[in-house]
C-alpha cells in the first residue's frame, strides 16, 4: 500500500501560465487513476467555459466563494466555503471568483484524462 500526505501549507502553486492569474498545485503524481490539483483563484479570476468528454468531476470550496455556470443554458451557482459540487462527464460548466478574496479549491476527476474538452464562449 502506498500514500501521500499533503501539507496546505507546503504545496507548491504555480501560475497557470503568464496571461492566467490562477495558479496550481499538481497532486496528481500521486494518483493512477484520476487526477487532483488545488487551485487558487484571486478575486475576478475566471477559468475557461467548457464541456469535458472524459472525465467527472468534483469541486470544493476549500477558501472563498465559487462562482459556477452550469449547463446549456448556464445557470449560476454560489458556492461557499466548505461546499462542494460534482460535474457528470458532458456538462458544460465555467468557474469564477466574482468575491473579493481569494477562491481555494479542490478538483478531483476521473479518469485522469487531459486534453479531451470542447470549449464556448465565456458567459458574462
Amino acid at each position: 500500500m502506498s500514500y501521500t500526505v499533503f501539507q496546505a501549507d507546503e504545496l507548491a502553486f504555480e501560475p497557470r501560465s503568464e496571461t492566467d492569474p490562477r495558479s496550481i498545485a499538481s497532486l496528481s503524481e500521486a494518483l493512477a487513476e484520476s487526477r487532483a490539483n488545488v487551485w487558487r483563484y484571486p478575486p475576478s479570476a475566471q477559468g475557461k467555459r467548457h464541456r469535458d468528454l472524459a472525465q467527472e468531476e468534483v469541486f470544493v470550496v476549500l477558501a472563498g466563494t465559487l462562482t459556477v455556470d452550469l449547463g446549456d443554458p448556464p445557470e449560476r451557482h454560489e458556492v461557499p466555503r466548505g461546499g462542494l459540487v460534482v460535474v457528470e462527464r458532458g456538462t458544460i460548466l465555467q468557474l469564477r471568483n466574482a468575491g473579493e478574496e481569494e477562491l481555494v479549491l479542490f478538483i478531483y476527476g476521473a479518469p485522469p484524462e487531459t486534453d479531451k474538452a470542447e470549449f464556448f464562449d465565456p458567459v458574462p
